[in-house]
């Protein structure tokens, strides 16, 4: 497969389980089959500690205005968009075959994304007051004894 960024060739890394096709040496881009991202968007996610420091060429310069095609798929467009809700990062999606291309950064800054996204829910969840059977039972106690 050739890089859609660079035009480089791709090489198949596999990390655990999953199977990605990297630009190392070149752009640094990384190509995920459908539902291969998923497997490596969050920090805790040790498969994805690699993919996010692939070696790259500093002196390469990437046209990110140019429209990409598809590594996998023949007259298949990619198509920029948002990862999450938030907007912070934009990928490249095929409308094909499902996969995505990110180019250089943009996995640590998804998986940046999603650590603050899962700090932020476990820091409401700890603030939130857990209305268990006993402190109910204690709230009704006291509103009763209020009306007497």
């Amino acid at each position: 497969m050739k890089c859609p960024a660079c035009f480089n060739p791709l090489t198949s890394v596999t990390i655990g389980r999953l199977t990605a096709d990297v630009c190392r040496g070149s752009c640094g881009g990384v190509w995920f089959d459908a539902f291969e991202l998923q497997q490596v968007d969050e920090p805790d996610e040790s498969a994805g500690e690699w993919l996010v420091n692939i070696e790259r060429d500093s002196k390469l310069r990437v046209d990110f205005n140019r429209k990409r095609a598809c590594p996998k798929c023949d007259g298949f467009t990619l198509k920029r968009r948002h990862f999450s809700a938030k907007r912070l990062v934009e990928i490249d999606e095929c409308p094909g075959c499902g996969g995505c291309w990110l180019d250089a950064g943009e996995l640590g800054k998804i998986r940046d994304e999603t650590g603050e996204t899962t700090r932020q829910k476990e820091a409401l969840a700890a603030t939130q007051l857990r209305l268990t059977a006993p402190v109910l039972r204690y709230l009704y106690q006291i509103r009763v004894d209020a009306g007497k």
